[in-house]
C-alpha cells in the first residue's frame, strides 16, 4: 500500500552501519553511539549511573556490616536482612533503569523529537477507504465479511521482556489462553504482540502505532478490536451485537454523564474498544498520537490532561485521558462516529465482580454480558507483570485465578469437566461419556447460535 517506504520523522538517516573494525566491536562503536546521543539524553543516562554507582556502594557497605557481624544481629537475622537490602536493591535499579531502553552498540543514534513539530505515526494517507475497497474487490479471497458476520481481529500484547517474576508470566499465559479459547470459539482472529514498533510510544502508547500498521496490513479486516493483557473474558458465550453499530467507526466502554457533564478522566476505558477499519479511525489515530511521545512532550500534555479533567493526578500523558481529551475539545469532528457502551462489560472493572462470581453461578447464565455474567473483567491497577500495582499482589494474583476458572469452566463444561474450585487448577467430571455424543455437543457447544440459548433460558 505504499508504507514501506516511510521512515518516522525523529530516526536519524545516518550512522547505519554495522561496526567494520576490531575496535568497533571491542566497543568503539558504543563510543560512537554515546557521541551521536542528544545532549539530554547523555546526562540522562549519566546520571543515572551515578545513582546506581552511589546506591551499589551503599548497599556494599551495609551487606559487609552485617557479615563481619557488626552490632548485635545473630547471623541468621543478619542473613535476612542481607536478603532484605539485596532485594530493596534489585527493586530500586529496576526502577531507575525502568524509564529508558538499553543501548544497543549496532544500533544507529537516534535523535531528539523536535518539540516544534507535530509528531506523527506514518505519512498522511486521506484515501483508505477507496484503496481498501479496491483491493477488496481485487481480492475476493480474503472478504471483510465471512457468512454475513464482519471479520473481526482481536489484538492484544506484553512487553517484550520477562516479567519482574515468574507469577506473571504464568497469569499472562493464562490471560493469553482465555483470549485465544473465546476466539476460537467466535471465529475471531487474533494477534498478540510482543515487539514495540515505536519507541516514543512505548507503555499504554504502544496500541496506537500497531493498530494502525494491522489496518493497513489487514484491509480484509472490517474491526480492530484492542484489548489489554490484563483482561479476561469472562462471559464465553456472548458476542459483541455488530449490528448495533453499524453507523460507528469507534466503540468504547464509557458513560456519557461522566464524559460531557463531569468531564472525568475515567469516563470511558481503553482497555478494550473496537476500531472499524477505515478512513475515520486513521485520521482519529493521526490526530490522538501527538501526545504520546515519551519525554518533555508527554509530561507537558499530561498537565494539560490534567487541567482539564476531572479528578485526574499529575503524571504523563496516558493513552485514556488523551482520548478523552481529544473528544471533549473537538466533539463535533468526533463524536457522531463514537459509541460509549455500557449495557454490556466491554470493560468490567474487576473489584466489583470477582467475588460475585458463586452468586452469579447460581442465579444466572453465561451470554448475558452485563453485571449479572460479565463479558470482560479487566484487572486495572494490578500489573501481574510487574513490581508496582495499587493493590496487593496476593489479592490480585488470586483474582485473576478466579477470573480464569469462572471462564475456563464455561470452555470445559462441553468436555464434560469443570473446576474443582474457582482458586485452584485441578479439576473434575460432570458429565460421562454417552453412545450419542453428538447430541451433547448440539446442546453444549458454544459456538452455536448464542443467541437463541440466551432468549430461551430467559
Amino acid at each position: 500500500m505504499g508504507q514501506d517506504s516511510f521512515t518516522p520523522q525523529k530516526r536519524s538517516s545516518t550512522g547505519g552501519g554495522l561496526p567494520t573494525t576490531n575496535n568497533a566491536a571491542a566497543g568503539g562503536g558504543r563510543s560512537r553511539v554515546l557521541a551521536g546521543m542528544p545532549r539530554g539524553r547523555q546526562i540522562h543516562k549519566t546520571f543515572n549511573n551515578i545513582k546506581i554507582t552511589i546506591l551499589c556502594g551503599f548497599v556494599t557497605i551495609l551487606v559487609l556490616r552485617g557479615t563481619i557481624g557488626v552490632g548485635n544481629l545473630g547471623s541468621s537475622e543478619a542473613d535476612a536482612v542481607n536478603q532484605n537490602l539485596i532485594e530493596e536493591t534489585s527493586r530500586i535499579l529496576a526502577e531507575i533503569r525502568s524509564d529508558s531502553d538499553p543501548t544497543d552498540p549496532d544500533e544507529p543514534p537516534e535523535t531528539e523529537i523536535n518539540p516544534n513539530t507535530t509528531y506523527t505515526l506514518g505519512p498522511k494517507i486521506s484515501d483508505w477507504d477507496q484503496q481498501r475497497k479496491v483491493w477488496l474487490s481485487e481480492n475476493p479471497e480474503f472478504p471483510n465479511f465471512v457468512n454475513g458476520k464482519a471479520r473481526i481481529l482481536l489484538v492484544t500484547g506484553s512487553p517484550p521482556n520477562p516479567c519482574d517474576n515468574a507469577i506473571g508470566d504464568h497469569y499472562l499465559l493464562k490471560a493469553i489462553k482465555n483470549k485465544i479459547d473465546y476466539c476460537r470459539l467466535h471465529g475471531v482472529e487474533i494477534v498478540y504482540n510482543m515487539a514495540h514498533l515505536d519507541k516514543e510510544l512505548a507503555g499504554y502508547w504502544a496500541k496506537l502505532p500497531l493498530i494502525r500498521r494491522l489496518m493497513l496490513s489487514h484491509p480484509e479486516v472490517e474491526w480492530i478490536w484492542w484489548m489489554d493483557s490484563d483482561a479476561f473474558f469472562t462471559d464465553m458465550v456472548f458476542e459483541i451485537p455488530l449490528s448495533k453499530y453499524d453507523k460507528y467507526n469507534l466503540v468504547v466502554h464509557g458513560y456519557p454523564d461522566l464524559m460531557f457533564e463531569q468531564k472525568s478522566w475515567i469516563a470511558l476505558n481503553t482497555g478494550s474498544f473496537l476500531f472499524r477499519n477505515c478512513q475515520w479511525s486513521l485520521d482519529l489515530l493521526d490526530a490522538w498520537a501527538p501526545m504520546g511521545p515519551k519525554g518533555s512532550i508527554r509530561e507537558e500534555a499530561g498537565k494539560v490532561l490534567t487541567a482539564n479533567l476531572k479528578g485526574r493526578p499529575a503524571f504523563e500523558a496516558d493513552d485514556q485521558s488523551a482520548l478523552i481529551y481529544l473528544l471533549l475539545s473537538q466533539k463535533e469532528m468526533w463524536m457522531d462516529k463514537v459509541f460509549l457502551e455500557n449495557q454490556y462489560y466491554l470493560h468490567g472493572y474487576w473489584a466489583g465482580l470477582v467475588d460475585r462470581y458463586e452468586e452469579m453461578m447460581e442465579k444466572y447464565h453465561p451470554g448475558l454480558g452485563d453485571e449479572r455474567w460479565p463479558f470482560v473483567t479487566h484487572f486495572v491497577g494490578c500489573k501481574p507483570c510487574g513490581s508496582y500495582g495499587d493493590y496487593p499482589v496476593e489479592r490480585c494474583l488470586r483474582s485473576m485465578q478466579r477470573a480464569f476458572n469462572f471462564a475456563d469452566n464455561q470452555v470445559l463444561k462441553l468436555y464434560g469437566f469443570r473446576h474443582r474450585g474457582l482458586l485452584g487448577p485441578n479439576i473434575k467430571r460432570i458429565r460421562n461419556e454417552t453412545v450419542t455424543p453428538l447430541e451433547t455437543v448440539d446442546e453444549l457447544d458454544i459456538r452455536r447460535s448464542t443467541h437463541e440459548k440466551t432468549e430461551t433460558r430467559s
